[in-house]
């Protein structure tokens, strides 16, 4: 098909927006005429939410994906993009710090090129179309004022139907994150750690934190499971207040309602595989009974070995269960496979599945492995001490499909 033609197909297909019904299927198939016509392989539609103060990808095409990711206002390319009247044309990532090694630095994904229009609504801008990997190095002027029109008529049909996006996931809210900071002091000056934190975790996930070394993502993690405070912000446990905990709170807390497995094993060596648990059990309040939770993974065979007589993968298999026999709302892996070898800790994360599949708890895993998020429910990437996107898994993947 001509140039023209294309066009043509395009702008039809935008002006069915103005007059259909199903406004996500409408965007979708425009959005595909469109980067058929800018002859590029993937695009993406982002809109922001005032309410969540994030930016969401609500349409994704073609061979990237993005469907899921959000960004909060401000960060990146896309936040950026989703401020100003001016499109964005990155011609080489390679050559451009916002694209470390042609990556995304918000998102974490692979382009060579990128184009972003902002959608405009009377003075405001509500969102941006962002076209990926074009074959040609200029886009045209024509191509420029067919996306700019997609934009502008996009923006119209948003606003005369009110469609607005976030997701809103059916699970169960069991803590709360607000505005969550931490400082600590660094010689005479104050080091800020975390700079912001909004985040939900929800009843019956695997939620995995990404993040380079130092970004913050162990800290938030150990104030997500008691063993640090917030400086600032507020933080909800099953719909009630835990922002300003006391010790003997935090004790309790730590004690009945999480359950943590680490890269070190942390086993006691003059204890059996059943005594290990055994000595979680006795000290909380609702356990489950320690037989059955050695039985969960996959031990009963080896309840009576000490840690010595075991392998790393079987060790491991241990922690998990003094996890899991508290009975615990939530449980929190550090790097849980960073000790062991490929086999050996896809069967851990296989074992960590089941508990997500069977519904025994939650999971929040830090993990610097990128492969490893790919099973996860939501993945949560976290830059200089904000979270820069959160990635819903429609599909995540199994653990035994995973590699690394």
């Amino acid at each position: 098909m001509s140039d023209s033609g294309r066009d043509i197909k395009t702008i039809w297909k935008i002006m069915q927006l103005l007059e259909g019904d199903d406004i996500e299927s409408l965007l979708s198939e425009a959005l595909e005429s469109l980067i058929g016509a800018a002859d590029a392989k993937s695009g993406a539609m982002w809109l922001k939410n005032r309410d969540t103060k994030h930016i969401y990808c609500v349409v994704s095409s073609g061979e990237t994906n993005l469907a899921g990711f959000s960004v909060e206002f401000g960060q990146g390319l896309i936040g950026q993009a989703c401020n100003g009247p001016d499109p964005i044309d990155v011609k080489e990532t390679s050559s451009d710090s916002r694209f470390p090694g042609g990556k995304d630095e918000i998102t974490g994904i692979e382009m060579k090129n990128v184009f972003c229009m902002p959608m405009p609504l009377h003075k405001d801008i509500i969102g941006c179309v962002e076209i990926i990997d074009r074959s040609a190095k200029e886009f045209s002027d024509d191509t420029k004022w067919l996306i700019r029109s997609f934009a502008g008529l996009v923006s119209m049909a948003i606003d005369e139907r009110g469609y607005s996006y976030a997701p809103n996931p059916d699970k169960k809210v069991i803590m709360s994150l607000r505005g969550i900071k931490k400082d600590y002091p660094s010689g005479l000056e104050v080091a800020h750690i975390l700079k912001g934190i909004d985040l939900d975790v929800y009843e019956n996930e695997l939620l995995v934190i990404l993040g380079e070394s130092g970004c913050g993502k162990s800290t938030l993690l150990n104030i997500i499971g008691g063993m640090d405070s917030a400086t600032e912000g507020e933080i909800t446990v099953e719909g009630r207040d835990f922002s300003h905990p006391t010790q003997q709170q935090l004790t309790d807390y730590r004690r009945d309602s999480i359950g943590f497995i680490f890269q070190a094993y942390n086993l006691m060596p003059n204890l059996t595989a059943l005594e290990n648990v055994k000595l979680i059990a006795q000290n909380c309040k609702n356990p489950l009974d320690s037989a059955k939770a050695i039985d969960m993974v996959g031990l009963t065979q080896r309840a009576n070995n000490y840690p010595s007589m075991m392998s790393g993968g079987q060790q491991q298999r241990v922690s998990i269960a003094r996890a899991i026999v508290k009975n615990p709302k939530l449980i929190l892996a550090d790097e849980p496979t960073a000790a062991l070898d490929f086999a050996t800790g896809q069967e851990v994360l296989m074992l960590i599945e089941d508990l997500i599949k069977k519904k025994v708890t939650t999971v929040v895993m830090v993990t610097h492995n990128v492969e490893i998020a790919k099973m996860a429910n939501r993945v949560v990437r976290v830059k200089d001490g904000r979270i820069a996107s959160i990635r819903i898994n429609a599909w995540p993947m199994k653990a035994e499909e995973l590699v690394w």
